[in-house]
């Protein structure tokens, strides 16, 4: 094996021809991957033949970069083939190389010592102080690949690597597990800082842009749509409306008024940032009623009911995802639970009653049921804008190849994971054959759900999988949805 030839020939090849965007996997990499890969053999007892063979692997391991990024182990494999045996390398000992290069493959499932020794070398910087430098040389090969974009998606990414990467030898583990966890512990503190300061200036422009958009919605269903007909809805805003109907009050002056108490009652029973931001959205409400003439678009009785809730059920909507509330049913319903024995549910649906029930006997009974139907359309919708794409779903996969579907969800997917131990098999017929296996739970969202499967089958396309919806769901990795 002549490897002092072999060597220049590759390491000028990859110093001339290596795309010039490739700032990580260039030809400093590779030396630095022989030299990891050498301290480590000398460590782990390798015979000076195999130590030969390592260094193979190591010098050709990303020679794939020379023609392509995706499969570039594969490539690296084919490019050995094609220049090894002018270097005197057997077949059988270049096939030993390939198997080590393809052991490099993420995630690294190494079969013998060799491609151990090699996959700790490949990573070995990520227990070292050069840890920050390689990584932001790293992120600007994803960045110019559109793999990844932001510093937050990258330093998400980074922690879910680092969390789930083991060394395979012995002295690796020694030598870099610990300054590897120090810098995954600075990655965290580094990711917590960014969160608070972009988070909380984005977040609340989120809200204040929902909550102006959601007034302004509420007040065009109100005028344009429910009053000019005399429509109703259910909760305070039904209340308001008749009260308006029957006594010919300003409405804004009506609105104000009965939601006043309940943003009291809030205060104490929801809290404090919910009670300001309730009234600032009803006092933004009553200007826009103020200002706004009332000027009915239709006169189409089915058109009024279903698209005076829609419009009613997109603004009250989006007021709660800024974590406010426009009506206050629900408040006055909690207050309420506390001093008899209905439930939520029963109270808003006593009251509920009560106002179509007055709408029919003042108003006539087609006028209440439309207004019923007025109501259905607003609470679907509501339940739609508050949900809507961001429903989340749980996920449970359960599969012989578990190792290659975690390291997918975590490091393509961006999502955590939960793993439960578990036994597969007993199958009809064949009962006592069982086998022990990860069973691996996520959480991810409906738009997220097909691409998750579609990653799952292609490691496995035997796997179980099976879903089902989650109505709430915080904490964790998970985009975190509006609190009170």
């Amino acid at each position: 094996m002549q490897y002092p030839q072999v060597y220049n020939f590759l390491i000028n090849k990859l110093e001339k021809d290596l795309p010039s965007h490739l700032v990580y996997h260039n030809v400093q990499h590779t030396k630095n991957v022989i030299a990891a890969a050498e301290h480590l053999a000398h460590t782990e007892n390798v015979s000076e033949d195999d130590l030969i063979l390592l260094k193979t692997a190591a010098l050709f391991h990303d020679a794939g970069f020379l023609l392509q990024t995706d499969d570039h182990e594969e490539i690296s494999c084919e490019i050995a083939k094609r220049h090894l045996p002018q270097y005197d390398y057997t077949a059988e000992q270049i096939e030993v190389i390939c198997r080590a290069i393809r052991d490099t493959k993420i995630p690294q499932v190494a079969e013998d010592h060799l491609g151990k020794i090699l996959c700790d070398a490949d990573l070995y910087y990520l227990g070292t102080d050069e840890y920050a430098a390689n990584a932001a040389n790293l992120f600007k090969e994803f960045k110019k690949a559109n793999v990844l974009k932001t510093d937050a998606e990258w330093q998400g990414r980074q922690i879910a690597f680092l969390s789930s990467h083991k060394y395979f030898t012995q002295t690796a583990i020694s030598e870099r597990e610990t300054c590897k966890q120090v810098n995954l512990q600075k990655l965290k503190a580094s990711a917590s800082s960014l969160a608070k300061k972009g988070g909380k200036f984005s977040e609340l422009l989120q809200d204040v842009l929902a909550m102006v958009c959601g007034v302004i919605i509420t007040a065009i269903a109100l005028k344009c749509f429910l009053v000019p007909n005399r429509f109703f809805d259910g909760g305070i805003t039904g209340i308001s409306l008749l009260v308006h109907e029957l006594y010919h009050i300003n409405l804004t002056a009506v609105i104000l008024v009965l939601n006043a108490p309940l943003i009291i009652i809030s205060y104490f029973s929801v809290g404090k940032r919910f009670a300001l931001r309730t009234f600032v959205s009803i006092i933004l409400l009553g200007i826009c009623l103020y200002y706004l003439p009332e000027y009915g678009l239709t006169k189409d009785k089915l058109l009024i009911s279903i698209f005076g809730g829609v419009f009613l059920g997109i603004g009250i909507g989006l007021i709660m995802r800024a974590g406010a509330a426009l009506d206050g049913i629900e408040v006055l319903a909690l207050y309420t639970l506390k001093r008899t024995s209905f439930t939520i549910t029963e109270i808003i649906l006593g009251i509920n009653i009560l106002i179509f029930a007055i709408a029919a006997f003042k108003f006539g009974i087609e006028t209440s049921l439309y207004s019923i139907l007025t109501y259905f359309a607003a609470t679907s919708t509501i339940n739609y804008v508050v949900e809507g794409l961001q429903a989340y779903t749980g996920v449970t996969i359960i599969s012989g190849r578990s190792e290659e579907i975690k390291s997918q969800i975590v490091n393509d997917l961006g999502r955590g994971i939960t793993v439960y131990k578990g036994e597969r098999g007993f199958l009809p017929g064949m009962f006592e054959i069982s086998s022990d296996c990860d069973i691996i739970f996520t959480v991810v969202t409906r738009l997220e759900m097909r691409r998750l499967k579609n990653l799952v089958y292609n490691v496995d396309d035997t796997a179980f999988v099976f879903a089902s919806t989650i109505k709430e769901a915080s904490g964790g990795i998970i985009r975190r949805k509006q609190r009170h």
